[in-house]
């Protein structure tokens, strides 16, 4: 069954960030993810909180979700969002 990781951050240095960009979908695609959105347009359609910059990957399974963030090639790159960004990262089985 698909699993979804929905992201959802606040980029305070772009610069920084960036060079985690350049990484992280090559790990992504590794754990048999791909992108769905990607910072794209967001628009609030109910609640308060403010749009931020969401991304949603899909993943096999719930299982290959955790395996990839939980990766150590995903934990060393990770350190270049520290700092960079602030935000939550969720995973959800699907339907």
């Amino acid at each position: 069954m698909a699993a979804y990781v929905i992201v959802q951050v606040e980029v305070t240095d772009w610069d920084r960030f960036r060079e985690y960009l350049k990484e992280v979908p090559r790990i992504i695609k590794h754990y048999g993810g791909k992108y769905l959105a990607r910072g794209g347009e967001t628009v609030m359609l109910e609640g308060s909180d403010q749009p931020r910059r969401v991304v949603l990957i899909e993943f096999p399974s719930l299982q290959q979700a955790k395996d990839w963030y939980h990766s150590p090639e995903y934990q060393q790159i990770k350190t270049l969002r520290a700092g960079a960004a602030a935000g939550t990262i969720t995973a959800i089985e699907g339907c």
